[in-house]
């Protein structure tokens, strides 16, 4: 049978697409390989939502194109689905010729047919998989994702998304229930709730208290030990939902990305919380949950952000002390209201905003990370440190997977594996981002 390296690219709700088409694939009894130079067959899952992602797509399947043409397989071929693709198949297509077959974002269970030839219906719609759907787990076995809905119903004025995904639509709960379950007999500890705008759940399919209804009834599997929400909307953190998360099971930790805090800029971005109302609403969450860890992101660089609105958003992230965030340069995205908007902003000075505000956020983070120093923490082991195997690596519940620093443990004298247990560990070295510490016994 031929064997198929799949690379993924973009964010952990790609990642879920990629693990479903892996999980048909096995079904249909294809071999896996993470060298692509040994793979029959390679398929690229792009990210097509800003320019650094469409440019990384470019590298990859250049590089795919430039191992086939090397290797002399005439017979390999590569595949190219996903974000990108969705959006600009015509162009890519006349790019990059070699590229044997190209599909969106609406077919990824139908990824056997691709591969064989066999005519099938185009879905009308984005794909979005449930508990039946086959997937094969790309993560440690300690933990993984679960997808909760497809698309967005926000209309944010510099954001593709509901251009190449449509509207929001919620899996239903019994769904998820039952993944959740399987994915807990099988050991996983941690699962992280994924999705455009986790905090929308079931708006679109009548459930006033979609997020908090679904998240009591996750929390009634005893063997699951984390929950974690990812990418929620500040306008809709509700007081029943910050009550269900002081429940133990509920990692203290909210993704909620403010975008900016200027309130010319937050208008043209039709975004609707300005940093006063931000800075309320942080002060809320934290009465409530006070120990939570806050991640954000922010844009730089958009068109009309001058030294003022620059001074206001760097202001914001003084007063905030988020525990972790990222900034990303603005990117002009064809199709959204922004697109025509002038007044942009160089980019040399986009970057030099980025810096400023990263070397702002690695003082918080480090004093942050300090007032951990001596603590006793639970953290979930899943790796061990390749360079150095008598290190352990994982995560507080502070901490999200891939975006988020990491816990460094050495290893104690026993023989004993620790992989996929919840330990406790004495922090022992703050660092910015990642925390070092030894098991406590």
């Amino acid at each position: 049978m031929k064997k198929i390296a799949l690379i993924s690219l973009g964010c952990a709700k790609n990642l879920v697409d990629s693990e479903v088409m892996l999980g048909y694939l096995r079904n249909a009894g294809y071999k896996f390989v993470s060298n692509i130079k040994k793979a029959d067959i390679i398929i690229i899952n792009t990210c097509g939502f800003i320019k650094p992602a469409r440019q990384e797509a470019h590298e990859t399947l250049t590089e795919a194109i430039t191992l086939k043409n090397a290797s002399k397989l005439p017979s390999q071929k590569i595949i190219a689905v996903g974000c990108y693709v969705q959006t600009d198949k015509k162009s890519l297509k006349h790019k990059f010729p070699e590229v044997d077959a190209w599909f969106g974002v609406n077919d990824f269970d139908k990824i056997v047919d691709v591969i064989e030839g066999t005519p099938f219906k185009h879905a009308s719609q984005c794909f979005l998989y449930d508990h039946d759907s086959p997937r094969c787990l790309s993560t440690p076995p300690a933990w993984t994702y679960i997808k909760i809905s497809e698309g967005c119903s926000h209309r944010c004025g510099f954001c593709a998304i509901p251009l190449i995904k449509g509207p929001y639509r919620s899996r239903s709960i019994p769904s998820i229930i039952k993944e959740a379950k399987e994915l807990a007999s099988k050991g996983i500890k941690e699962i992280n709730i994924i999705s455009q705008d986790s905090t929308y759940y079931g708006s679109d399919i009548g459930l006033k208290v979609g997020l908090p209804h679904l998240l009591k009834e996750l929390l009634k599997i005893q063997s699951l030990k984390w929950i974690r929400i990812l990418y929620g909307y500040p306008e809709e953190i509700t007081d029943s939902l910050l009550g269900v998360m002081q429940e133990e099971k509920i990692c203290p930790y909210l993704d909620l990305p403010f975008q900016h805090s200027a309130p010319k800029i937050l208008k043209l971005m039709k975004r609707g919380m300005d940093g006063h109302r931000a800075l309320k609403l942080i002060n809320e969450i934290r009465k409530k949950i006070p120990d939570i860890a806050l991640r954000t992101s922010l844009v730089v660089g958009f068109p009309g952000e001058g030294p003022k609105e620059f001074a206001n958003l760097k202001n914001f992230v003084k007063e905030a002390q988020f525990n972790h965030l990222g900034v990303f340069l603005y990117s002009r995205e064809k199709g959204t209201d922004c697109y025509y908007l002038r007044d942009p902003v160089k980019e040399s000075i986009k970057l030099k905003r980025q810096e400023e505000i990263m070397q702002m956020q690695a003082e918080i983070s480090l004093n942050k990370n300090k007032k951990y120093l001596h603590q006793t923490m639970d953290v979930l082991i899943d790796c061990v440190l390749a360079k150095n195997p008598n290190v352990y690596t994982g995560r507080t519940q502070f901490q999200a997977p891939e975006v988020d620093g990491m816990v460094f443990v050495n290893r104690t004298n026993s023989k004993k594996n620790l992989l996929n247990t919840i330990q406790k560990v004495e922090i022992t070295k703050p660092d910015v981002y990642d925390l070092y510490g030894k098991i406590v016994k």
